[in-house]
Formats: C-alpha cells, sequence, structure tokens
C-alpha cells in the first residue's frame, strides 16, 4: 500500500503505476485528492483527510463479457463493508452507496473503474471515494451525506479502509461467476422496484419501473409498453422519477 498526502487522481496515479508493471493488490490511498473524478468526468473533491479516496489494482483473469461487472461488483464490495455502519444504506446501480431518507436518496460513496492497458495485460483501477468526516458545508454535491453524519463518534478512517479492503478482498472472485454477483448484487440494490428516471446522451429520458439486473449488468427498466435494458455506459443519471 502507498499512502501519498497529495494526488490529483488516485486512479491516474495507479494507472501509471499499473503501466509500468505493477502487480494485482496495490493500493493507493490519497489524503487530499485534488482533482477526483466520477463517472463521465464528473468532478469530485473535499477537505484534505476528510474523505477516503483510494484505488486498487486488479488483473482479472476473466473472458470480456465479465469487466462490464468490475463495477457493479466493487460498489457491491463497499456496500457489503458499510452496510451495518448506519440505517438506510443502500447500493444504487450502478456503482453508488446512497442513504435512504424521507427526502430522498443522500450519496455517502461512489466508484469509478477503469480499464489500463499494461505491457503483462489488461488491469482494472478500481478508485473508491467515501465521504466520511464531512461536515455539511464540505460535501461534494448537496444531496449527500457523510459517516460522520450518521453514526455518533469520530469514525477512524483507516478502520473503515481496512474492512471496505477486506471486503473488496473476499467478494472479488464472483467476477468469475457473474450469476451469482448478478443474484447477490439484485438483491441488494435499490434501485430495483422502484419507478425511476433514466437520463441519456442522446433522446428522450427513460421513463418506468427498474425491474431487474440483466447478465451484462444492465438495469432493466419496465416503461409499460416492454422491457429495457440501459447499461451504465449509456446513462447520464438514473433517478426517482417526479
Amino acid at each position: 500500500m502507498e499512502i501519498v498526502e497529495e494526488a490529483g487522481s488516485t486512479n491516474a496515479l495507479l494507472a501509471a503505476r499499473a503501466r509500468e508493471g505493477a502487480e494485482a493488490g496495490l493500493v493507493i490511498v490519497a489524503e487530499h485528492q485534488t482533482s477526483g473524478r466520477g463517472r463521465l468526468d464528473r468532478s469530485w473533491e473535499v477537505p484534505p483527510r476528510a474523505a477516503l479516496t483510494f484505488s486498487v489494482l486488479v488483473r482479472p483473469e476473466v473472458e470480456p463479457a465479465s469487466w462490464p461487472w468490475l463495477p457493479l461488483l466493487a460498489g457491491y464490495a463497499v456496500h457489503a463493508a458499510l452496510d451495518d455502519r448506519a440505517d438506510g444504506i443502500g447500493l444504487k446501480w450502478p456503482n453508488d452507496i446512497v442513504v435512504e431518507t424521507v427526502d430522498g436518496p443522500l450519496k455517502l460513496a461512489g466508484i469509478l473503474v477503469e480499464r489500463v492497458d499494461t505491457p503483462t495485460g489488461p488491469a482494472a483501477v478500481l478508485g473508491v471515494g467515501i465521504n466520511v468526516h464531512q461536515t455539511p458545508a464540505e460535501l461534494p454535491i448537496e444531496a449527500a451525506t457523510s459517516l460522520e453524519q450518521l453514526v455518533e463518534g469520530v469514525p477512524d478512517r483507516t478502520e473503515v479502509l481496512g474492512t471496505v479492503l477486506a471486503s473488496l478482498e473476499t467478494l472479488l472472485p464472483l467476477i468469475e461467476d457473474t450469476d451469482a454477483l448478478r443474484r447477490a448484487y439484485a438483491g441488494e440494490c435499490v434501485t430495483i422496484g422502484k419507478t425511476v428516471r433514466v437520463d441519456v446522451p442522446a433522446g428522450e429520458p427513460l421513463t418506468g419501473t427498474a425491474v431487474d439486473i440483466d447478465a451484462g449488468g444492465r438495469l432493466v427498466v419496465d416503461t409499460g409498453a416492454g422491457e429495457v435494458p440501459v447499461g451504465a455506459g449509456d446513462v447520464i443519471h438514473v433517478r426517482a422519477a417526479e
């Protein structure tokens, strides 16, 4: 494990290490990430030592068809590590950890997975950001929360990191059995059963009920006129329909 005082992006730093031949299992943690990114290059920045920002290098030896499951698997593992910290913690498709409230979901953690081509074959960088110590004013978006807002006392970032890394290590073998992974993920996904609005880069938004996760990790939406699968790479937002 490498702990750096500051990094633009732990994913970018770890991707460079991967291209230099780093082995699977390397973890880079930043005390302050200054140019963090989420899906679709959304920015994500928080005060120093307020969040957990880290990336894990994996080199899965699976068929290319299984790779789209990596972001969902990472989200599932992070959710498993945080689920018992407070009431209402849920897994939002494809890979956000949220806290369900009467006013709507609040984001607690997010994952960004990137594929990297290296001299020894493809690798994946699993980037994780967890809100830990932020006050409401310090959170990166309005619809967010932190562990400190949910639990009594001050959460220990080192302990949280250890728990999440242990969960990732335990659950990563599920990438070799995506049918079992699909069932496990669907069982924890709070998106399923909700009426959702799916915003896409082109065309009209899709509205319907999220009913399942298909064999490719796509969210299946029943529009009333039929079931439509949508992939994470084709979606801007999935949110509760108004």
